[in-house]
This record gives C-alpha cells, sequence and structure tokens, in this order.
C-alpha cells in the first residue's frame, strides 16, 4: 500500500484570520495534488514572540479547529491542524494542543504537548514556554486506513523515548509539526528528525513554521517527510509552500524485517 501525503510550511503572525486563510488555500492545493494526508505546522493559526499574551486562545470547538474539521470533511482527508493555543478552564495557562481529523472530519486524536521549550541560551536564544503553557501528559495515537499514525510536537523530537512508546503502539508515521528556532534548527532539526525515523523505522512527516513571525521571532523552516531508512523524501524551500512524497508501506515492511531492530530493543 501507498499514500500521498502533504506537509505545509507557513510564516504565520499575530493575525489568525489571515493564517487560517492561507492554511486553506494550501490545503486545498494539497488536496488537489491527491494527498490523503496533510499536516499543518505547530501554531499554525495563531504565532507571535515567545512569551506574549494569548489572546484568541480557544476551545477544541473554537474556529481555529472548525474550520479545519470542515476542510478534512470538505476534501476528504486526513488533516492534522498542527497546534492550536487551547483554553485551559479556570486556570491562566493554555495546552499547546494538536487535533488529527479523519475524512469525516471526526477529530480522531487530540495530543497536548509534553515537553516544554524551556530554554536559556546566552545571548543567542532564550524561552520559556512553560510561563504560559501546561504540559500535557497523553502519549496519543490514532487508527487510520494507512495504519496507525503518532503525534509529536517541536521540542518533544529531543525526547526519543516518545517515539519509542509510539512505535510500541504501531505507529506507522510520526507528525512532528514544529516551529524550530533558527539558531537550533540549522543544527539539528535534519538531524534529529532523521534519527527518529532511522531507531523506529517509522515515516516521518515535519510540517514547519518558516520565517519572521514578529520583530522578536523567526523560524528555520525546511518542512521535511522522511522514510523509515532515514532518506529524506522532501524538503521545502524557504517560503511558505506544500511539500509531497509517496509512502511505501511495503517498504516499510520489508526494512522492519531485513533489518529487525525493534525487535531486538533490550531495555524499554
Amino acid at each position: 500500500m501507498k499514500v500521498l501525503v502533504a506537509a505545509i510550511q507557513l510564516t504565520s503572525t499575530d493575525d489568525w484570520k489571515s493564517n487560517l486563510d492561507r492554511s486553506e488555500a494550501l490545503i486545498t492545493e494539497a488536496a488537489s495534488r491527491g494527498a490523503r494526508i496533510v499536516g499543518l505546522p505547530e501554531n499554525f493559526a495563531f504565532l507571535r514572540s515567545e512569551g506574549e499574551a494569548i489572546p484568541c486562545a480557544q476551545n477544541l470547538d473554537g474556529e481555529f479547529l472548525s474550520r479545519m474539521k470542515v476542510q478534512a470533511a470538505l476534501h476528504k482527508i486526513y488533516l492534522l491542524a498542527g497546534s492550536i493555543p487551547e483554553i485551559i478552564d479556570e486556570e491562566n495557562k493554555i495546552f499547546n494542543t494538536s487535533v488529527l481529523f479523519n475524512p469525516s472530519g471526526d477529530a480522531i486524536a487530540v495530543y497536548r504537548k509534553i515537553h516544554l521549550f524551556d530554554v536559556n541560551m546566552e545571548g543567542r536564544a532564550k524561552f520559556q514556554e512553560s510561563k504560559l503553557v501546561k504540559s500535557g501528559n497523553a502519549v496519543v495515537s490514532a487508527d487510520t486506513e494507512f495504519g496507525k499514525v503518532g503525534i509529536t510536537i517541536c521540542y518533544d523530537l529531543r525526547f526519543p523515548e516518545l517515539y519509542r512508546r509510539l512505535t510500541h503502539a504501531g505507529a506507522r508515521i510520526i507528525f512532528v509539526p514544529s516551529a524550530f528556532t533558527e539558531f537550533t534548527g540549522k543544527d539539528h532539526w535534519k538531524v534529529l528528525l532523521q534519527s527518529r525515523a532511522i531507531e523506529n523505522q517509522v515515516f516521518i512527516i515535519a510540517p514547519a513554521q518558516f520565517g519572521s513571525h514578529s520583530p522578536k521571532r523567526r523560524s528555520y523552516g525546511k518542512s521535511m517527510i522522511i522514510d523509515p531508512w532515514g532518506t529524506v523524501l522532501a524538503t521545502a524551500p524557504d517560503t511558505e509552500t506544500v511539500i509531497y512524497a509517496e509512502l511505501d508501506f511495503a517498504m516499510q515492511d520489508r526494512i522492519r524485517k531485513e533489518l529487525p531492530v525493534l525487535d531486538h530493543i533490550r531495555l524499554s
């Protein structure tokens, strides 16, 4: 079995209406090309400087996800809404939440980012995601007609145990919607994505943010789709765009049979 998938690269800002319009246009483009699985990046609907207030946080039935639900059903695709700021009742924080819709527009998986980006690299980058965001605590995957799909978000990429747990749960594809910083992205983005693909023998779909979101925040971009051998099937140029690749599950089965590392795990 094979399936055409697409990863959308955006330069989202604090103009959420424009972000949603552009997201819908690129989803339509991907579906028109025959993509059956489409992914949006982290913070696709709203992105501004790290640590600033988020005035448009919503519940899961808000406009951000309602419009994505319509897109999934309209185009009859699996659609990953990379992440939105989800309101937490009676708290001053939000969840960074990713939702996977099926071709009927049903939400079949809701993942709240577990690992929060709190780093201080003097003179280079400082982020404290936990100032506004509450960590999730559940490993999330969903069954699709193309096999089980796992969901992670951005900084999760640095924690291989999460990917191993998703693989043990049966994941054949793992999403990594992201807004990687320029400073870390240039050295770590590709090698980390390839490592997670190789060590788990999974397909990685990594839709990313690119460019300047505000005067104080930029993202690395280079959205990628990677196969279980670690081969980069597609990489985005430095612009808003859609990238495509065909996932070959027979090839994945062959890799897992000929190099059965998942059967050789002794420490888990």
